[in-house]
């Protein structure tokens, strides 16, 4: 099999901040919420480097499919699109780095890679935060830490989650046990796109929820403590259905790899399907001729904003089935 760390889509730290003396978002009127958005830039910029590295996304500046797109590459998320009236983002050129501003908090920092290197992650979001701090004032209280619109961020108001692919579980329906065990260590797990999304493709966000009286050195050193065990029980999932059900498994992948190459008409949803088993199959090295990275390529350039950004916003549902088809089968 292929090191456990493959299994690893995403890593994010998120630090969540608010200005002092001033209402949460969903209490401003979008001219005062606009006014913020003004501030931050003012506190961000502060060098031409920055400026050339970076740069404001205002959403209600931005056309629904750019919105839409930026969600499916989790730059936002589903809140601050509520709130494109007076919500933007500061994104950097290699799409590691988002500021949301004005979401469910004034700031939303994401700090993201594609490995399991969270504090390389965070100390990379704790300089942005050292940088911002220099002429913001946030709200900050001795015993309670941040000061946040959601109660169970106070305290270091940190959020450290890794996205994974876990057909191991979710096959031999130990998913439930794996959400039980993580509840009682102080952590959570939810779908592809984080709160109240679905784990489409046996994809899964695996997150701490307790950020009041930790330090974030121990938040990230948990989380990714107990995401390795959890790698390693996956990987012995794996081998055991291929080593118990050969036949049934091999069966399985293998249509999935047919249907990729062979389909004339695919939904986002059986994409996601056909292709988590057909990384299954890379991960557990069934299949040695395709790279994984083409797998996880397609599994965000075949979501529905991304095809309409490439064939256009008029593009029936039909039509986005079609192509999607078509483009998974001239990759393959």
């Amino acid at each position: 099999m292929l090191s456990k760390e493959t299994l690893v889509l995403k890593s994010r730290i998120r630090l969540a901040r608010n200005f002092k003396s001033i209402p949460f978002p969903h209490m401003l009127e979008s001219e005062r919420a606009r006014q913020l958005v003004n501030a931050v830039e003012d506190a961000f910029y502060v060098s031409k480097a920055m400026e050339e590295a970076y740069e404001t996304h205002r959403l209600w500046e931005m056309g629904r499919t750019d919105l839409l797109v930026a969600f499916e590459k989790h730059l936002v998320s589903a809140k601050l699109l509520n709130n494109s009236d007076m919500a933007a983002f500061i994104l950097d050129k290699e799409e590691d780095v988002s500021l949301m501003i004005n979401e469910e908090d004034h700031l939303r920092l994401q700090v993201m890679g594609k490995d399991m290197n969270l504090e390389e992650l965070y100390d990379k979001a704790s300089r942005i935060d050292d940088l911002l701090s220099e002429k913001l004032n946030f709200a900050y209280d001795h015993n309670l830490g941040y000061i946040t619109a959601c109660p169970t961020n106070l305290g270091t108001a940190l959020r450290a989650s890794v996205m994974l692919h876990l057909p191991g579980f979710t096959l031999t329906d130990k998913i439930g046990y794996v959400s039980q065990a993580l509840a009682q260590m102080g952590m959570t797990i939810r779908g592809i796109y984080g709160e109240g999304s679905q784990a489409e493709g046996n994809i899964y966000q695996i997150s701490n929820e307790v950020t009041l009286g930790m330090t974030e050195d121990d938040i990230v050193y948990n989380l990714k403590d107990t995401i390795m065990k959890l790698l390693d029980e996956e990987q012995e999932h794996q081998k055991k259905l291929l080593g118990h059900y050969t036949l049934e498994m091999e069966d399985k992948i293998y249509r999935s790899m047919g249907t990729l190459m062979n389909a004339r008409l695919m939904t986002s949803k059986e994409a996601l399907h056909h292709l988590s088993l057909v990384r299954m199959g890379i991960e557990t090295e069934l299949i040695r001729d395709v790279d994984i990275h083409l797998i996880d390529g397609l599994i965000i350039n075949t979501q529905p904003g991304m095809m309409k950004k490439a064939y256009g916003a008029d593009l029936t549902d039909r039509e986005r089935d079609i192509n999607r088809a078509k483009i998974i089968r001239s990759i393959f």
